[in-house]
């Protein structure tokens, strides 16, 4: 159980530690109660972008992670969901810088644009340039994308994006999803044909282009059984996240040309040996644009849930929201997804004679949040005592 504050006064000063450069952008947005040190040994939240956290030495102090971007695989998520941390990242921040790339990626891997470049450098010596350029060109000849079909995976911000790009090139969009959403699917473009099983996509697209997380469940999503299947000639991409594609079974699909070309944002000594593939050094996320709208989001992520509790884009346990803070305090409890254990909870409330105003119970996985508000002032000892129920591990009374 991690030791807070028994009050998290609104008053006092909250110390953020930043690691790598987090846009200034949003570091501006930071309220007056929160002090950014860099060099903080225990601070009480960490905002961070993609330096590896895995071997970090979290102190007991440290509540919030906030990722400024969308994956996560840089943090031990199962580590700080034990250890009472809420990591939240920035879901769709990048999500347009993405589709631009994605959209370079479908031209690059059509039109031979970077093998013709690259060509058109040793001409230096040429007297006649435009001689040799009309000689030349038909060796960089390849196909465009209108009429032809776009397979998207994955149909989350970057996806639907992606998908309706598709549609605006002139291409018929075929989708999956094995995590599809309820609110992703309401908004998805009506001229995506959706499909249930991703070997339809691989069998009839002449592009796919991937967009899913990685987890333990998705790693090498994409490997032999999907890649048999494919059409001859398929272009795939992967912006999304390495570890996605089965890199050894791809390999043979590229020398046989069943897969005409691959192309990544994530390259690694295994991918660079790859023929008929281009590597792109994780330009995904590279924009201005995209840091600052992943910071922003971050930001206000990080003071929401430090002040008031609330937990918005989490990956580790529910969102949650009770707004701002009516009553005399709330009090915030971070734990197990185990039955009984809102009954637990209110019982030490009811016999301290405490009302409770309002309260708010939700659960991810193995992993739950309850929220409450309430009317008087609480015994000094009230955090040890909701402390000693069995699968908390974080209590935060704020006022």
């Amino acid at each position: 159980m991690n030791k807070d504050k028994n009050l998290d006064n609104l008053e006092n000063k909250y110390t953020i530690k930043t690691i790598n450069n987090i846009s200034k952008k949003g570091l501006d947005l930071i309220d007056d109660n929160f002090i950014i040190d860099p060099d903080a040994e225990n601070p009480d939240a960490i905002l961070v972008r993609s330096a590896d956290m895995h071997k970090y030495d979290f102190t007991e102090n440290i509540r919030f992670i906030g990722r400024a971007g969308a994956g996560v695989n840089n943090i031990p998520i199962d580590d700080c969901s034990k250890r009472g941390i809420v990591v939240a990242n920035a879901p769709g921040a990048n999500a347009n810088a993405v589709k631009e790339l994605a959209i370079t990626a479908l031209l690059l891997a059509s039109r031979k644009v970077i093998d013709a470049i690259e060509w058109t450098k040793t001409l230096t010596d040429e007297d006649d340039v435009g001689k040799e350029v009309e000689a030349y060109k038909k060796n960089f000849a390849g196909p465009e994308l209108l009429g032809k079909k776009l397979g998207v995976i994955g149909l989350g911000a970057t996806g639907r994006l992606v998908a309706s790009a598709g549609i605006s090139l002139g291409m018929q969009v075929y989708g999956f999803d094995p995590f599809i959403s309820i609110n992703n699917a309401l908004n998805l473009d009506t001229h995506v044909n959706y499909v249930d099983d991703p070997k339809e996509l691989f069998k009839n697209c002449d592009y796919i282009s991937i967009h899913i997380p990685l987890t333990e469940d998705t790693k090498n999503y994409i490997g032999e059984d999907l890649l048999s299947q494919a059409k001859d000639g398929l272009r795939l991409l992967n912006i999304a996240r390495a570890g996605l594609v089965d890199l050894e079974a791809l390999e043979k699909y590229l020398e046989n040309g069943k897969i005409a070309k691959y192309v990544v944002d994530f390259p690694n000594k295994e991918s660079l040996k790859l023929k008929n593939t281009i590597n792109i050094p994780h330009l995904g996320a590279s924009t201005p644009e995209s840091e600052e709208n992943s910071a922003k989001m971050v930001v206000e992520e990080m003071m929401d849930y430090m002040n008031n509790g609330n937990i918005r884009n989490s990956v580790n346990f529910p969102d949650s929201d009770m707004g701002v803070c009516q009553a005399a305090h709330r009090i915030t409890l971070l734990h197990k997804n185990i039955p009984n254990m809102l009954g637990q909870i209110t019982s030490v409330l009811a016999e301290e004679g405490i009302n409770i105003a309002n309260l708010l119970n939700r659960h991810k996985k193995d992993w739950a949040y309850t929220m409450i508000d309430i009317d008087s002032e609480p015994e000094s000892d009230l955090r040890e005592k909701l402390a000693k129920i069995d699968g908390l591990v974080r209590v935060r009374i704020i006022r």
